[in-house]
This record gives C-alpha cells, structure tokens and sequence, in this order.
C-alpha cells in the first residue's frame, strides 16, 4: 500500500470514527477509550516495553506489579483522551465549558495585565486537547505551537479542533515570528515542553534524576521579552469532566550570564513538570522516548546551533547549549 492511500484511509477511518462516537452517551465513550486503550496496550508490545522500562527508571522502588500496572493505565488513559477528542471535536463552547472546572484563573488574568504575554507550558499529560479548547473560550485565543501530523488529512482534523475556540495554530518549524509577536502584544501562547529533542537542538537537564534532551525556547523567550512562564496542566475528575489548573509563573531571575539563565530556567520549567507526574504518572506519556537522546563522550570544536530559533533569539541557546554540552563530556 502506497503512503498516500494509507493516508487517505486513515482520514476516511477518522471521519467514520468521530461520526460514530460523536453520537454515543458521554459515559459511554469514554468508557469505550478506556477499553479500547487496553487492548491497544495488550497489543502494542514494543511501546509497553518502552513505558515500562521509563517506568523502572524512574520509580527504582516500585515493584514490577506497579509498574505494569501503570503502564497499562496509560494506556487506558490515553484510550480515553482520543475518544474524548473525537466526542468533543462536534460540541459547542457551552458543551466544552460545561465539562471543565477551572483553577488558578488569577495566575492567567494577573500574567496576561502584566502586559508583555503569557507562555503557557504543558505536556502529553492529562487531556492537553481540551485545555486548549477551553482556555481559548475562557481567556480569548492564544497561539497554540504544535508539531504537523504526517497524515495532511488528520492534520486538518486535528487543527479544526484545536481552532474551535479561535486559537492559532501553527507548526513549531514556522512558530517563532508568531510567537513573539503575540507575547508582544500581550497575548497568550502554548507549547509543549515534555518532549526529546536532539542534542543540537536544546540542552541537557535533570528529569527523573536522568539527563533528558530539553529545548530551550521557553527560557529564551522568557528573557528576550520578559513573558510570564505559566505551567498549565489537565487533570481528569471522577465525574468524566477535567479540571484546568495554572501554576503560578515560574520565577525568572536574571543574572546577566544568559547561558546559565537559560539553563536554570529550562531545569526549573522540567523541575515542575516532573512534579506533576510524580503526583499521577498515568497521566503521562510513558510511551515516548524521553530519554533517547543522551551525552556525547565528546563533542567536537566548534559546536553548532540548528535550532531555527537561534538567528531572532540571539546567541543565548547556542551558547547555553554549548556549555551544558561541554559540561556533560
């Protein structure tokens, strides 16, 4: 089967699929995520192992029982935020906001008055989806960063339910004039910060007592144009519905020597992530390699900067990336 008709059957599926659950009681639906996520994990042997291995490494005192058991619940958890997705993706703002509680409100409202924007920073945890629907109703719409689907058709799909509440969304290899340019005009904007990046491409910071690959952009905005760093995160209830919670900005002090502050800011901003899933890590995913990415022995003269945001940020992110780089050799 060729890529473009895989494609086009995979859109063809997804249309089927929100049609049909879509129409289920909400119960129902989320129900089905969660049974079907359960079957996806008894079948998806390989990501099981990845999660499971994630898991060990990072509660060393967990037993194995807990530890399968967890993976298995992020495999539930995530069974229901796809479905949720679907079920929600043809609701109305009155629908969405019915199914959110909110928390922290002063923290967004007093960030947003400052008057120089708010970067909020979340991760794969809890249902991030239908945090961003709902903000963009509650707060007005923000610039949401996201990386492309490969399929153009889910794509598409994705980015219609991520604008249902007017948000722009623009692909993280075209982000940086949009971003800066809604923190300057006091606006609000959203990114991912959970993820592995290459080497090149970020710095090395603790997470899980493990040096995970990190990027940088939020410290480097953070200081060239004094946003507020809020950490936003989703965490389900019993009732089917989420509450949205925003932390207080994170602290940025400046000392005057970017490269560190660029490091102690990334190392705070995982420093609270790590928090939250601590606190519940079935709501994390565990599949992803975070960890993949690890320190060279030795890096070469003359160390480069790829990260496309280099050239607007200044030399700060190559430079914090080529200290922390020649402090792990």
């Amino acid at each position: 089967m060729t890529r473009e008709r895989r494609f086009v059957l995979e859109d063809a599926a997804a249309q089927v699929a929100t049609s049909v659950v879509s129409r289920l009681p909400r119960r129902m639906a989320l129900g089905l995520g969660r049974g079907l996520g359960r079957i996806w994990g008894d079948l998806d042997r390989r990501h099981v192992a990845i999660a499971a291995d994630n898991l060990r490494r990072a509660f060393p005192h967990w037993d194995e029982s807990r530890v399968l058991r967890t993976a298995r619940d992020v495999y539930a958890h995530f069974g229901t935020v796809l479905l949720d997705l679907l079920w929600t993706s043809r609701r109305s703002r009155d629908e969405i906001l019915g199914l959110v509680e909110l928390e922290g409100r002063a923290h967004v409202e007093q960030a947003l008055e400052a008057g120089r924007g708010a970067l909020f920073l979340t991760a794969h945890f809890g249902n991030w989806e239908l945090h961003g629907a709902a903000h963009g109703f509650i707060f007005g719409p923000m610039t949401v960063v996201v990386r492309p689907l490969d399929n153009p058709g889910l794509d598409r799909r994705l980015c219609a339910a991520r604008a249902v509440s007017g948000n722009e969304v623009i692909s993280k290899h075209k982000a940086l004039a949009r971003v800066m340019r809604a923190l300057r005009e006091g606006r609000g904007a959203a990114i991912v910060v959970d993820q592995n990046v290459q080497e090149q491409d970020g710095i090395f910071v603790e997470f899980f007592g493990r040096p995970a690959a990190t990027t940088t952009v939020a410290a480097a905005l953070a200081l060239k144009t004094g946003c507020a760093l809020v950490p936003a995160r989703t965490v389900p209830l019993p009732d089917g519905r989420y509450r949205l919670i925003y932390d207080p900005p994170l602290r940025v002090s400046v000392t005057g020597d970017r490269a560190a502050d660029i490091a102690r800011i990334t190392q705070q901003v995982v420093s609270h992530l790590e928090g939250w899933i601590r606190e519940q890590p079935q709501l994390w995913l565990w599949l992803h390699r975070r960890w993949k990415t690890q320190p060279a022995a030795r890096r070469p003269e003359g160390n480069s900067c790829a990260t496309s945001l280099a050239p607007a940020l200044g030399s700060e992110v190559c430079d914090a990336a080529a200290a922390r780089s020649r402090g792990s050799a």
